[in-house]
């Protein structure tokens, strides 16, 4: 399941990049999902652990995915961390939900993302442990969690 914490979370991981940079391993580049997720958001292809076809920049390193792809990227592979989502664009919010779908995963967000109007989900709030199935029912709740985290700024 989807665990969702709005505003600061304690051992949450905010410079997505710098830590995929280092702890990345060539292998999660391979799986099914994970080719899939570097297709739909960055138009690019995997031809290995180590090197991406991107049609704007050529063949690049993994580390040249751009900041969505490398978070997805974490959460699918590093279940336990809690990452900063709000790295991620609305593109990647299916692909959030489809391994919240796999997995249980928490994630940290600091603004309000679109898991898209007419998309059913369960996903959990963290900050009061509300039950969400969908957006009419998250935006309220988020709002309220994003609202006090700009009063305690």
């Amino acid at each position: 399941m989807l665990t969702i914490i709005y505003g600061d979370a304690e051992n949450s991981i905010y410079n997505t990049s710098i830590y995929f940079k280092n702890s990345y391993e060539t292998q999660w580049l391979e799986s099914d999902l994970a080719k899939r997720m570097i297709k739909d958001i960055d138009d690019s292809d995997v031809l290995s652990g180590e090197c991406i076809m991107s049609p704007v920049f050529g063949q690049i390193p993994p580390e040249r995915l751009s900041g969505g792809v490398k978070t997805l990227l974490l959460m699918l592979n590093e279940p336990d961390r809690i990452f900063n989502a709000s790295t991620c664009g609305d593109n990647c919010a299916k692909w959030i939900l489809e391994i919240g779908k796999q997995k249980d995963i928490t994630i940290n967000l600091r603004h309000m993302m679109s898991f898209g109007k007419d998309t059913k989900f369960e996903v959990k709030i963290q900050n009061g442990g509300e039950i969400v199935h969908s957006m009419k029912e998250l935006v309220p709740i988020a709002h309220r969690y994003l609202t006090e985290m700009g009063r305690e700024r």
